[in-house]
């Protein structure tokens, strides 16, 4: 039994290059869906989940998270390199501040709040939230074992066997397992790939670590990558969490 979750990582280093304009003077995080901002409403739904210790990885414009200190439990933690390196690098060079079971996120989602519950409830400590398919454009899948375990993640569909669900962008781990993602990842970095992203090093542990993936078949969410996602956000999916 895991016990009750008061930290949460968010990843948040990238350039957002796909959103061109949008992202020319502020992280992709800043996009504002109805006035409010998609990490400011995502930290807004981790402290009414009880969330009080927040961890952002910055890299790009830096500067704009440092300012949510003002209003958040928040603690930021600069990736230098974020121009030249991956999700996994930003979740390496910060993980010295994890100390306990957290919800690692991404910066650009816009979701339900009970995303959230799904996973503090649950009693599993390491647990990938996956959604049922949103035909929304460049989706994470994932296949999982008969036990719901994780096997494979990968946006081309063809190298699975088959497609247990999406992933969301929303996982609890512990820093256990952080660290072995972190061993897994040095191979990579050594050799001087260091655009890793978490997912990869997720599947590169899951053999030594059983990590379940929990697929909410009709959970309202999106990621925003580009102006399709910006699209879908506005006139599809803000809606029905609104309606909620």
């Amino acid at each position: 039994m895991s016990s009750k979750i008061t930290t949460a990582v968010i990843l948040a280093a990238g350039l957002g290059t796909r959103l061109k304009h949008h992202t020319e003077a502020q992280p992709k995080g800043f996009l504002k869906v109805h006035g409010t901002s998609l990490i400011e409403r995502s930290l807004a739904n981790l402290v009414h989940a009880g969330i009080n210790d927040i961890i952002i990885g910055t890299g790009y414009r830096y500067e704009y998270f440092d300012k949510l200190k003002q209003k958040y439990p928040v603690t930021t933690f600069t990736n230098i390199d974020y121009s030249v390196t991956g999700s996994m690098y930003t979740l390496y060079v910060l993980r010295h501040l994890i100390a306990k079971p957290f919800l690692l996120l991404e910066s650009d989602l816009l979701y339900d709040p009970v995303a959230l519950k799904y996973l503090l409830d649950d009693p599993l400590e390491d647990i990938i939230l996956a959604s049922g398919a949103t035909q929304s454009g460049d989706e994470v899948f994932i296949q999982a074992s008969a036990e719901s375990n994780l096997q494979q993640m990968s946006k081309d569909r063809s190298i699975l066997t088959h497609i247990s669900g999406e992933l969301v962008g929303i996982t609890k781990l512990t820093p256990a397992t952080v660290e072995r993602m972190a061993t897994f990842s040095e191979t990579h970095f050594r050799n001087g790939n260091r655009m890793l992203n978490y997912e990869d090093a997720l599947v590169g542990v899951t053999r030594q670590q059983p990590i379940r993936v929990k697929v909410i078949e009709d959970l309202v969410w999106c990621e925003i990558d580009d102006e399709h996602h910006l699209k879908r956000a506005l006139t599809k999916v803000y809606p029905k969490i609104k309606d909620k």
